[in-house]
């Protein structure tokens, strides 16, 4: 009898296994089987055509918009003093949350949105140039988690993705690919922005699909990133309409605003003149008091206090609010620019047939407002982060020109953290909700008829993918492309569509970048903070963490930590982030930053070489495929064809930022190293150049053993000492993020002020080698 119901029971397994083997999605789906009828020949014969994939018929157009470093209280729509009346405007037609959350840093967000999978279980730890070799930190996004974008093409839809893509790792940037984890190898059919994590708003480097491609105007001109890429989106959404208006579209709209660089036009900055005057004590106050008045906070929240580390307003000299306003003046200009581009694209979709099931999903940030810009602010951000502050008399003098195009300016510390109130802290500090509580507003005229309301329900990035599939009607795939997938850690938002009070069905989330991490659940969040986010070098360790404990359920804000009153539910949260750390790769943690970016191990196309060659036109080569030369003994020298009058750039490296730039102009050879911005060490050949077939040549000697220190350079004409000068500090890690390295000519901006434009040498250059001591 026993082995009779054994056998039953193994035969109503097999049933089960194989019904629900049966029920799986397998992406892509097979087209129609052949239903005709072949005979001998075509008169005897009924075809029958394979048809596309359809989607659902009522499936709505989605539009996937993503803010960068916007905290949860700058925008007018959550509270904040920055007007974006086109968000506001979309909050009004449909439905807003006040509990919703970011990873806390942009390249985690990003692939956790796009996924619905968190961010350690796509590798994106932390952001791709500081990845290392553990499986939840190595940049590298595998094919068991197929992108949204790859899902929805697979059903029927039409895929594209405009501004800023960091998910690709550091080493597969280069136009050498591979591109299979470039937005067009991940499911998007089109893609119009840039790879890494910022560019300037007026000369980015841009790439369609994975050609580089060059702005069409000139920021004298008037030119924009924010601007170009809305209305790129707008001509190819007219397009797909004019086309196919029943085939549906994902459009993921992913700006580079407001990550610094903080460029906007002056006539932007100039509507906030004044508006920040009374300081970030007293912006915080504001915010909160319309905060509560909106109902985007509980009546009775608490502001948290201001951390010691951050100064208050009142401390501060004249001279210093002067500066500090200016540059709020700047950042909340960025904010209304970006809100009114991103407008005319959601007026524009809503406008078209189709335009009523159009469903707009907008984060507000994806992470909160950035404290990377050290407590005073600076007009180069890549300075500061190559560990070299700036000073308050250098932004003075240039106060004025912030968000211009000569500087990669960012705000100081305070403002971000006024931005993300009523909140602790800010970007880079996933421990605490000023890090990851950002904005979300869902507007869908023909799928969710709720309008201006407000949802409490508490939800997480990885749950925008599956509401995204609840809509359109699609099943989460178990297969992709013949990758079996990793189960998806989001759940659906969509049950909270149209109920203000069904309870969150998100009962637990973890969070952790950088060393900072913490968990949610049931209303409680165990917090462990990991020191400032403005300090860029040196580890803590964790062998003494100290955590707090918040009840957010009666305490919105995380203003009364609980860890003495209530240590067993402490402990308790504690063992629950280990088992959500276990299981979703978090370990071992790390709480390093710019020592990340010097990782030996990490894949390179550079490492370990002495010798690279170069040919001309080969250009827009980024900086992780550059020669790395930085504070190393070394010798450019190229061989290259000059007749008298003939000029232009031999190679260049990076560009208004930092960088370094060997050049032919006035029949003289010339040689300009950019140490950020506020150094430029020249030297000129002191003949001119003979003509004919000549070799050019510069040889570097480092001098000097300090950070950042400097040597001496010298020019050679066919292998005569012809100029030498000092260069007292050179760039010890990164010159800039997007800037390249071009041969013949200098692309983006220019790293001498010596010329203007790409300044393409007029005639040929045979090859430009590299030699590194």
């Amino acid at each position: 009898m026993k082995k009779i119901l054994l056998i039953i029971n193994l035969l109503l397994l097999l049933v089960i296994s194989r019904s629900c083997f049966a029920q799986e999605e397998v992406l892509p789906k097979k087209w129609n089987h052949f239903n005709g009828k072949i005979e001998r020949t075509f008169t005897e014969s009924e075809e029958d055509y394979p048809q596309p994939i359809q989607a659902d018929e009522k499936a709505p157009n989605i539009i996937l918009v993503i803010l960068d470093d916007v905290g949860f209280g700058q925008s007018s729509t959550f509270g904040g003093p920055i007007a974006t009346p086109h968000l506001d405007k979309v909050a009004e037609e449909g439905i807003s949350y006040t509990q919703f959350h970011t990873t806390g840093v942009c390249s985690a967000t990003r692939a956790a949105l796009l996924t619905g999978r968190n961010h350690h279980q796509t590798g994106f730890g932390t952001i791709s140039e500081m990845s290392t070799g553990f499986p939840g930190y190595n940049s590298i996004w595998d094919k068991d988690a197929a992108s949204v974008a790859e899902v929805l093409k697979e059903n029927g839809y039409n895929t594209a993705a405009w501004g800023k893509w960091h998910n690709t790792p550091d080493w597969e940037t280069s136009q050498t690919g591979p591109f299979d984890r470039w937005p067009t190898g991940l499911g998007f059919e089109y893609f119009y922005g840039f790879i890494g994590g910022e560019t300037s708003q007026y000369e980015p480097q841009l790439y369609k699909n994975t050609i580089a491609v060059e702005p069409n105007l000139k920021p004298e001109d008037g030119y924009h990133l924010t601007e170009d890429l809305s209305k790129d989106a707008i001509h190819w959404i007219q397009q797909q309409q004019s086309l196919n208006p029943d085939k549906p579209y994902f459009a993921y709209f992913s700006t580079g605003a407001i990550h610094a660089p903080l460029h906007v036009q002056k006539e932007w900055i100039e509507k906030y003149k004044g508006k920040f005057d009374e300081g970030w004590d007293k912006m915080r106050e504001e915010t909160i008091k319309r905060q509560i008045e909106m109902g985007i906070v509980p009546e009775g929240t608490k502001l948290t206090e201001r951390p010691d580390a951050i100064e208050s307003w009142e401390s501060q000299t004249e001279e210093q609010k002067k500066l500090y306003a200016r540059q709020m003046e700047v950042v909340a200009g960025y904010l209304a620019h970006t809100d009114h581009y991103i407008g005319e694209l959601l007026k524009e979709a809503r406008s078209l047939p189709g335009g009523e099931n159009t469903m707009v999903i907008y984060v507000v940030g994806d992470n909160g407002a950035s404290g990377e810009g050290t407590p005073m602010g600076t007009i180069n951000n890549m300075m500061v982060q190559n560990g070299f502050p700036d000073s308050l008399e250098d932004q003075l003098k240039v106060m004025d020109e912030l968000g211009s195009k000569e500087f990669e300016n960012h705000y100081a510390v305070p403002w971000a953290w006024a931005g993300c109130a009523p909140f602790q802290w800010m970007k880079r500090v996933p421990s605490h909700f000023g890090g990851t509580r950002n904005g979300l507003v869902i507007s869908w005229p023909e799928g969710l008829k709720s309008k201006n309301e407000k949802r409490t329900q508490f939800h997480h990035v990885v749950d925008i993918a599956p509401t995204i599939y609840e809509a359109a009607k699609i099943k989460t795939p178990s297969h992709v492309n013949g990758v079996e997938q990793t189960p998806m850690a989001g759940v659906p938002m969509n049950y909270s569509f149209e109920s203000e009070e069904v309870e969150s069905t998100r009962k637990i989330q973890y969070f952790e970048v950088g060393g900072h991490h913490a968990i949610y659940h049931d209303g409680w969040v165990a917090s462990a903070f990991h020191g400032v986010p403005w300090k860029f070098t040196g580890s803590v360790g964790f062998d003494s963490v100290k955590w707090e404990l918040y009840n957010v359920e009666e305490d919105f804000s995380q203003s009364t930590d609980l860890a003495d009153k209530y240590p067993e539910k402490l402990a308790e949260l504690i063992e629950l982030f280990d088992e959500e750390a276990k299981k979703y790769n978090v370990y071992p943690l790390d709480d390093r930053y710019a020592e990340r970016a010097l990782n030996p191990l990490r894949p390179s196309i550079t490492r370990g070489k002495k010798y690279f060659k170069f040919y001309q036109g080969t250009t827009r080569i980024p900086e992780g495929g550059t020669p790395p030369v930085y504070s190393k003994s070394h010798t450019i020298q190229s061989a290259l064809n000059y007749s008298k009058g003939d000029e232009g750039v031999i190679v260049a490296v990076g560009g208004n930022v930092a960088g370094y730039s060997m050049y032919i102009q006035g029949n003289k050879l010339h040689y300009t190293y950019n140490f950020f911005n506020k150094e430029r060490y020249k030297v000129s050949s002191s003949i001119d150049l003979p003509e004919g077939e000549i070799t050019v040549k510069m040889r570097y000697e480092q001098e000097s053993e300090a950070w950042g220190g400097g040597g001496t350079a010298t020019l050679y004409i066919n292998n005569k000492a012809v100029g030498k000068t000092k260069i007292n500090k050179t760039v010890p890690i990164r010159f800039a993020v997007t800037e390249t390295t071009d041969i013949g000519m200098d692309l983006g901006s220019q790293v001498s002020k010596d010329y203007i434009g790409s300044f393409e040498y007029t005639n040929s250059i045979q090859s430009v080698e590299y030699f590194i001591d």
